[in-house]
């Protein structure tokens, strides 16, 4: 008996992921360093006794996108919830990518943007950054005007670089994009200026948010687009039903109530980064300036890869970008952790340099 074959397309394509080795120190996810709150917790634990398992959740997770609506100062309609940002991405490729349409994405950058496009037969426009990584207006134009995407991914601040797309430069290549603009702003609370504040309902915009980065959710797969309520309406049909659980939209709408708390968190991690990215400035490394909670950094006497490989046999494990297209050879991201970690991660590249 012949066993089907999947599409030829998929077969040159790796999945995407970031490995995992049992080590002392992750630095390679850009994860919170931190836990959520315990009030955040507690209050979890008592909403899930209400909940009634044996029935479906609310499909339009109203009470979830009213939360949100009233922390960006947006309407409920102009949220659209779904699990991860990455759902998110995928159900704006699904509605607005596809067989004979295109996405333009300007690398070195977050690489699921072009995985997701390509999973959904979306054609992908590649252009480069600039050297320093931010992108070329003069570049988007001759992009738009010449491929005419459909989507125009960026990300700000970009990963994996750290550097935030200027209010200015998105003003512009709104102006200029003939598609939908996707401004992925998974760090987006690290940064000093966000995209939605251009959210209308006559722009084709969209910002892409995630709870696994500030709101330190990871686990739970829970992200968010704010954008004009005609593109919520056309993620809305291809989204499956009842696609975002109970647990999911219940623990989402209580963590929005510990903004405060959240905020505080954003900048000891902001006050530490500033700390790590001095540090690394004193050792034989080139590193980047970041708006995110993690840094780009490039050994200059040793080859990323053995940093890499000596960094986790001393219980340190940070991303190798080293191969990574756009990037000069030899990167390394490290995730900005807790005080402790950082000084075990510096402490590991000193000896390893």
């Amino acid at each position: 008996m012949s066993f089907p074959d999947c599409r030829a397309d998929l077969a040159l394509r790796d999945g995407y992921h970031s490995p995992q080795v049992d080590v002392a120190v992750r630095l390679n996810t850009n994860e919170s360093p931190y836990p959520p709150p315990e009030g955040w917790r507690r209050d979890l634990a008592s909403a899930i006794d209400a909940v009634e398992f044996n029935r479906y959740p609310d499909r339009a997770a109203t009470e979830l996108r009213e939360a949100l609506a009233l922390l960006h100062r947006v309407r409920p309609d102009q949220v659209f919830v779904a699990n991860g940002s990455n759902e998110v991405l995928q159900s704006l490729c699904l509605a607005y990518g596809g067989p004979g349409r295109k996405a333009a994405v300007y690398e070195p950058t977050y690489a699921l943007h072009s995985h997701i496009a390509h999973l959904t037969s979306t054609e992908v426009v590649q252009a480069s950054r600039r050297d320093d990584f931010s992108v070329d207006v003069d570049l988007v134009a001759d992009v738009t005007s010449f491929s005419k995407p459909d989507i125009t991914f960026l990300c700000s601040p970009n990963n994996p670089t750290g550097d935030a797309l200027p209010a200015a430069a998105a003003a512009e290549i709104l102006g200029l994009s003939p598609g939908l603009v996707v401004v992925d702003e998974a760090y987006g609370d690290f940064a000093d200026w966000s995209a939605v504040s251009l959210v209308d309902d006559e722009i084709p915009l969209v910002v892409t948010r995630t709870f696994s980065k500030t709101w330190a959710m990871a686990a739970l797969r829970l992200g968010y687009l704010i954008g004009p309520a005609r593109v919520v309406s056309a993620l809305e049909r291809v989204a499956l039903p009842y696609h975002l659980d109970a647990f999911k939209q219940i623990a989402g709408r209580l963590a929005v109530a510990y903004d405060d708390e959240m905020r505080q968190r954003v900048g000891a991690i902001v006050s530490e980064r500033s700390r790590l990215q001095s540090a690394l400035g004193d050792l034989d490394v080139e590193v980047w300036p970041s708006e995110a909670n993690f840094l780009l950094f490039r050994p200059e006497s040793r080859k990323g890869d053995e940093v890499w490989h000596a960094l986790v046999d001393r219980g340190v494990l940070v991303r190798n970008t080293a191969s990574w297209p756009g990037l000069p050879s030899g990167c390394l991201r490290v995730t900005v952790g807790t005080p402790q970690e950082n000084d075990a991660f510096l402490s590991a590249l000193k000896e390893t340099l």
